[in-house]
């Protein structure tokens, strides 16, 4: 067998697996194997087909050998749909790849189509994974990647803003890192993305349930308002309360202890653990129950339970942060 186990930091090794639904790094993987062919060959031909162009015999064709002995890259999309034939086809060349050829196979995991993807691996396919992120955990881990990989320094703050603001596209927070690391020097912090993304609707919701959970009731509602006229979703704002309020409780009811060693214990950052801190003051445990209690009731009324969902909002924010303001 011609292939051998790859080094995933070979993006020229003969056959590359990209497993997963995330576009972004699907894009990302399919990027950097053309890139480095064409820092090897400048004319490096490319091919970048979807599952249903490829047909029995497609692949023979596009790796067969050249006159020219050129470099190429065969792209193949959606590689777990391919047809049966096809996938005959793609088994029998992962046995005897191309010289000056790579192949690109870009697949979604799971069970379909899988007898492909437990070939290429078996033939030793260098393999990128490409998870779907759907963790908030993940999405600031890939924030802070992608500020370390321009060479960019970020607080914890910032990058935590960032995908507050942003939400769970991947492609739009890489945006953002790349617009703030050209147009700011230095640092980049929350203020500063703030003053550029403000107005997100998850930026708006979260900055309602921080100044709710503070006790700020004046400038909770203001904000609320000011959401709801800027179409941002009852739902997004009963959900970034219910967060705040649980994690008052969550703290409240911890042992004392450093900020790393109850962000282990509690699945939150460091950063969220003293911010929480300082928003905790004045709350009681029987505060921390009627704010839940007003989170559900809102809930409810957003969702259908009651006739003016605004005023549930209202209701929910006045509750929260009286109950912000019990224990003083």
């Amino acid at each position: 067998m011609a292939t051998r186990k790859n080094s995933t930091d070979d993006p020229l090794a003969p056959v590359t697996l990209a497993v997963g639904q995330e576009d972004l790094l699907l894009d990302r993987a399919v990027q950097q194997v053309v890139a480095a062919a064409r820092a090897a060959d400048s004319d490096t031909d490319v091919r970048d087909l979807t599952s249903d162009q490829l047909q029995p015999g497609t692949l023979a064709e596009l790796t067969s050998p050249s006159l020219f002995a050129e470099r190429k890259v065969v792209v193949v999309r959606n590689a777990q749909d391919l047809s049966a034939d096809t996938v005959k086809d793609v088994k029998a060349y992962l046995d005897a790849p191309a010289e000056e050829i790579t192949l690109v196979l870009l697949h979604a995991g799971g069970a379909k189509g899988k007898g492909l993807l437990d070939a290429a691996r078996k033939a030793g396919a260098r393999e990128v994974a490409c998870p779907k992120t759907t963790k908030p955990a993940e999405r600031l881990t890939f924030v802070r990647q992608e500020f370390r990989a321009l060479g960019r320094s970020a607080t914890p703050e910032a990058c935590q803003a960032l995908v507050d603001s942003i939400g769970s596209d991947l492609r739009e927070l890489a945006s953002a890192v790349s617009q703030l690391c050209a147009d700011v020097e230095g640092t980049i912090d929350e203020a500063i993305v703030g003053r550029y993304y403000t107005g997100r609707a998850e930026a708006s919701s979260f900055t309602v349930a921080d100044r709710a959970v503070e006790g700020r009731a004046a400038e909770a509602l203001e904000a609320l308002r000011w959401s709801l006229s800027t179409g941002v979703a009852p739902v997004l704002i009963t959900s970034a309360l219910a967060q705040g309020v649980r994690a008052i409780g969550k703290l409240s009811s911890a042992r004392g202890g450093r900020s790393a060693d109850l962000a282990r214990e509690l699945g939150m950052p460091p950063w969220k653990i003293d911010r929480v801190r300082q928003q905790m003051r004045g709350w009681t445990p029987e505060g921390v129950s009627l704010a839940l209690r007003a989170v559900a009731e809102a809930d409810a009324g957003v969702k259908g339970g009651g006739d003016d969902p605004e005023y549930a909002l209202e209701k929910a924010v006045v509750t929260i942060a009286r109950a912000a303001r019990s224990g003083r």
